[in-house]
């Protein structure tokens, strides 16, 4: 957890806050200093007040989103009203909480956030085998995954790549065990979570 906030008590009673509830936290007085310090490479979880010298949170969170890398925000202020909620919302954040905040009320929202920074590391992993399995199959294997993940019987897939039928179950063994797809419906899903984010080869 990243706790981004300018006054130091507040940074000090949220780190012993967390430490009790088994959270580890890293401080940062202003969004400068934490950009100098952290690699925006992994997926983040910040708990970050809107009001900052220099850059404002909310300036932060913008600029992280067009990062690559995937956060989860829960952001703090001691001056909130209902358009800035809306702003933090917007621009990302999770939850919106005012100072002072019950102990109660924002650990179980940090550790919602947790969860979320979990569920996107897994799905990030998961995206990273299927790519690695795609990119791992030959030109003519992608060819057929494109045909089957349209729908296309094995027949018309041979005969659409000129092929014998034998030689496209052949194939078509090979996608689903590189891939380690159980089903055609699996292998399917597995397509359109690459959709956007590689191009695969058009037959």
């Amino acid at each position: 957890m990243h706790v981004i906030d300018d006054e130091s008590d507040v940074c000090e009673a949220l780190k012993v806050l967390l430490h009790t509830a088994g959270m580890e936290a890293r401080t940062y007085a202003s969004a400068e200093e934490f950009l100098s310090e952290v690699r925006l490479s992994r997926p983040l979880c910040l708990l970050v007040d809107v009001r900052l010298p220099g850059m404002s949170g909310l300036d932060l969170v913008r600029q992280l989103q067009q990062e690559p890398m995937r956060l989860v925000v829960v952001m703090i202020t001691g001056h909130g009203d209902v358009p800035l909620a809306v702003k933090a919302m917007r621009a990302g954040a999770l939850h919106f909480l005012e100072k002072p905040f019950e102990p109660v009320e924002l650990l179980e929202t940090l550790e919602e956030a947790h969860r979320r920074v979990s569920q996107i590391v897994a799905e990030e992993a998961t995206f990273a085998t299927i790519e690695a399995n795609y990119r791992s199959l030959t030109t003519r294997e992608q060819e057929v995954m494109a045909l089957l993940t349209e729908g296309m019987p094995t027949k018309l897939l041979a005969t659409k790549l000129e092929i014998s039928t034998r030689t496209a179950e052949h194939h078509r063994a090979a996608v689903l065990k590189k891939m380690g797809a159980r089903t055609v419906s699996h292998l399917v899903r597995m397509s359109m979570s690459l959709q956007g984010r590689i191009a695969p080869i058009r037959p």
